[in-house]
């Protein structure tokens, strides 16, 4: 769960995001999307596909195990 945590924060701060934004985005809280940034709640497997699209990445790269 660590490297979701960091490459969420990391690919938030490229994109010169806020919480609140990518909150919104995901039609959740900006209390859980935080939660999901520390790693201290699970992301659901439609969550890291909304990401993945919206970042341009793949849901492998989110979870750490493709650094590209």
């Amino acid at each position: 769960m660590e490297q979701i945590k960091l490459r969420l924060k990391e690919l938030r701060i490229e994109k010169e995001k806020k919480q609140i934004d990518i909150a919104n985005f995901l039609s959740v809280s900006k209390s859980l999307y935080c939660r999901y940034e520390k790693g201290e709640r699970s992301v659901s497997l439609e969550i890291l596909w909304k990401l993945a699209d919206y970042y341009e990445v793949t849901i492998d790269y989110l979870v750490g195990r493709a650094d590209y």
